[in-house]
């Protein structure tokens, strides 16, 4: 189902998987929402491959992934993008950054920076932030460099992004003291998916991003990196998490059963079990693609764009 002839040019989202494995029930919900709000939108819709932080990734998942949204369904409306392919655009990104002063060197360690906070009386709580505390702003201090930090306020002038999200309402946070100094490449080498999000999302004019409420606390940071390199700033929806039977999100890392698609049938109950999780009322149709029909006209009346 691609974008017609009077589809709004304007709106442009995408679906963004990291290849670690295969989509399971959660992913659907974060895939199916962002096909769903392009498609009411007339708009079209993008799939990235976020393969920046390689040794996560699985050999031939990427590939997987793509033939799962197919059997879905879900088809981009143009051919998809590799991160792991985009390097030379980040490395110009982080380059601006540099000749703005808005980044500098970082040579700590994990281990050191949970010493600093414990010694500043900050302990890091488990599964909380690692809030950086600027040990080398001013500095290496000796140290050898091992990542690039972005500066976000200081003591004396906080850093507060504001934004709203379409379906969490207006947000905030204080970027310097929920965050502090993120890192933009890291200590490996590597791309931070702060800095690669940013660059794609401009580079391939993304208007509106749809994706899973867990990465919603992402999204200041982001916004930061848009205003310094001066990029726009698409629209943000975040959707309910489906949760494993511990209370906690259902990912790949604690056990998700890849989506079952073989079968006769299993793709329409996928989809139905993902359109329930996003609140869409119970559909008649029988059929893949014309469930995918009442389903967008079903996302267009829930969010007004009917």
């Amino acid at each position: 189902m691609a974008a017609g002839p009077g589809a709004a040019a304007a709106y442009r989202g995408r679906f963004a998987p990291s290849p670690t494995g295969l989509l399971h029930a959660g992913s659907l919900v974060a895939a199916l929402a962002s096909w769903l709000d392009a498609r009411a939108h007339r708009g079209a819709w993008l799939v990235r491959i976020e393969d920046v932080d390689t040794p996560r990734c699985v050999a031939g998942a990427d590939h997987a992934i793509l033939d799962q949204l197919q059997r879905l369904g879900l088809v981009a409306d143009e051919a998809p993008w590799w991160q792991s392919r985009r390097g030379d655009a980040y490395a110009a990104a982080l380059q601006a950054l540099q000749a703005a002063g808005a980044v500098y060197p970082c040579g700590c360690t994990r281990k050191q920076i949970e010493a600093a906070l414990a010694a500043a009386g900050h302990p890091p709580e488990r599964f909380g932030e690692l809030v950086y505390p600027g040990t080398c702003r001013q500095g290496l201090n000796g140290k050898p460099a091992r990542a690039w930090r972005v500066r976000c306020g200081t003591e004396a002038q906080p850093l507060h992004i504001g934004w709203h999200d379409r379906r969490l309402g207006d947000a905030h946070q204080d970027l310097t003291h929920e965050v502090g100094d993120f890192i933009v490449r890291r200590a490996d080498g590597l791309w931070a998916y702060q800095l690669a999000v940013v660059v794609d999302d401009a580079a391939q004019r993304i208007s509106d991003v749809v994706r899973g409420e867990d990465l919603a606390d992402n999204t200041p940071r982001q916004i930061h990196l848009q205003r310094l390199l001066g990029l726009p700033t698409p629209r943000y929806l975040h959707t309910p998490l489906v949760l494993a039977p511990d209370g906690h999100k259902l990912s790949k890392q604690n056990g998700a059963a890849p989506l079952a698609l073989g079968a006769p049938g299993e793709v329409l109950q996928a989809l139905r079990q993902a359109g329930q999780a996003l609140g869409l009322p119970p559909l008649a149709a029988a059929h893949r693609d014309a469930w995918l029909a009442e389903a967008t006209a079903a996302w267009a009346r829930i969010h007004g764009l009917a």
